[in-house]
């Protein structure tokens, strides 16, 4: 399993999500993939989730299907999350 956050770098909510990877890091030991959503490779990730609010962290399996997600702020906790990273 894996978990994306899909945020825009120069939005009002990045400091919530450099917040929130920051303090997930620490907890967790874990990094936590990030993706910019107006690169190639964001769009054709928007598209295929059908992801149109941002921030969003997604959870998926390991071949690929959405397991959850949750959209805007407030994040999602961070035990929350943690569930779905190996």
């Amino acid at each position: 399993m894996k978990v994306v956050i899909v945020y825009k770098n120069e939005s009002d909510t990045a400091r919530d999500v450099l917040d929130f990877l920051r303090d997930f890091e620490r907890q967790t030991g874990h990094v936590l993939e990030t993706l910019e959503p107006d690169s190639p490779e964001g769009i054709q990730f928007c598209t295929a989730y059908d992801i149109v609010e941002y921030p969003t962290v997604i959870a998926l399996s390991d071949d690929s299907h959405m397991l959850n997600s949750w959209s805007g702020v407030p994040l999602p906790t961070i035990s929350e999350v943690s569930f779905y990273v190996q």
